[in-house]
């Protein structure tokens, strides 16, 4: 008999708040305060809340699908639930820092486990500048923007942008351009996880940009410095023949 203390929260989508009261009928359970493991019903916009929600707590999170994408997420099913549990693989996540110094001289900070984005707030395109560990890599780049993505969220906005999909232990970032307009033929590149990059935004005036960590966005950017921080982990579960490494590796061969 296991002996995991489980909690579950669920997104507010009716069909996840159905799988809550179904699991919470089936097993015992306790607050999420006092959880070993918490257990997520939702997508993965939900998993991403409760990323953050649980950054300084020690707790892992086994996350299934009960929203519209689910990539970090395993499949619903209400059985064995405990055993499923037990018999998990652990991935663990270390989030990326964005610091940013608005127009007006304002900073902020935020994490982001997927990616971080820089994006044109006008019709004008975006007018960038790029330093990677203290040197100028691009004095100038023109484009719709541009994120910094963990192998984590390498399958999601990252993806969309044609940017590479990165196996979870490669311990690589991808920086990726959105819709780039000159030089038209870069396509970004690979850093190692501990290097520090920082974005400036040219003629801030007439070509605003915003940047976004996840789902905390700052507008009207001055400059944005994005690194990994290592002092933060999270532990997510995953099913055995459906884990995260599996699912990244089979996205790199689908049609």
């Amino acid at each position: 008999m296991s002996r995991l203390k489980l909690a579950f929260i669920a997104s507010q989508d009716e069909e996840a708040l159905r799988a809550k009261r179904e699991l919470e009928t089936k097993y015992a359970h306790v607050h999420e305060k006092d959880a070993d493991v918490v257990v997520v019903l939702g997508g993965d916009g939900k998993m991403l809340e409760a990323l953050r929600h649980y950054i300084d707590k020690s707790v892992k999170v086994f996350g299934m699908n009960k929203g519209t994408v689910g990539f970090l997420m395993n499949e619903f099913s209400s059985k064995h639930l405990p055993e499923r549990i037990e018999a998990a693989t652990l991935v663990t996540l270390h989030p990326l820092r964005m610091r940013v110094e608005t127009s007006t001289g304002e900073t902020e900070e935020a994490l982001a486990f997927n990616e971080v984005s820089l994006l044109r707030e006008t019709s004008q395109t975006a007018k960038l500048r790029i330093t990677i560990d203290n040197t100028i890599r691009m004095e100038e780049l023109l484009c719709d923007g541009i994120l910094v993505s963990t192998p984590a969220g390498s399958t999601a906005y990252n993806l969309s942008a044609h940017g590479p999909i990165i196996p979870l232990g490669a311990g690589i970032l991808a920086l990726t351009p959105i819709s780039a307009f000159r030089p038209r033929r870069w396509r970004g590149a690979l850093l190692q996880h501990d290097a520090k990059i920082k974005i400036e935004a040219l003629d801030i005036q007439k070509r605003p940009v915003s940047a976004t960590a996840d789902a905390t966005e700052v507008r009207n950017i001055k400059t944005v410095s994005v690194e990994e921080d290592r002092s933060i982990k999270l532990d997510l579960l995953y099913d055995p023949d459906h884990n995260l490494d599996e699912r990244v590796l089979k996205e790199q061969f689908s049609p």
